[in-house]
């Protein structure tokens, strides 16, 4: 009977945990994700640790391709309409220490990212 609880137990873990670990990732919370950039991707500088930390963050949120694809076509479209320093936006990723699998441009074809 205790086997029986345990795995009615998991179960409903799985459940409650597999849907929040597949959520889908909006441009709004790329935009807050990202929002310690704002400054740098404007007027160059040193990059802000909460910059740094959102860049993590973000990417450690977009684990499959789905979401990757959303985070990547959420920061074109930013790249497009924002007044910043495109070559500082490609180039942040790797100020902060941060590998992602694209470059940040206005031409990325984010349906090529994996």
């Amino acid at each position: 009977m205790a086997a029986l609880k345990l795995v009615c137990a998991l179960v409903l873990c799985m459940l409650v945990v597999e849907p929040m670990a597949t959520r889908a990732i909006t441009c709004g919370d790329v935009a807050r994700q990202l929002s310690g950039c704002i400054t740098y991707l404007q007027n160059g500088g040193k990059v802000p640790s909460s910059c740094c930390n959102g860049i993590r963050n973000l990417n450690n949120q977009a684990r499959t391709r789905a979401q990757r694809q959303a985070v990547c076509r959420c920061l074109q479209s930013a790249a497009r309409s924002a007044a910043f320093k495109t070559n500082l936006a490609e180039g942040l990723p790797g100020k902060c220490g941060v590998r992602i699998p694209y470059t940040i441009s206005r031409s990325i074809n984010c349906n090529n990212v994996r």
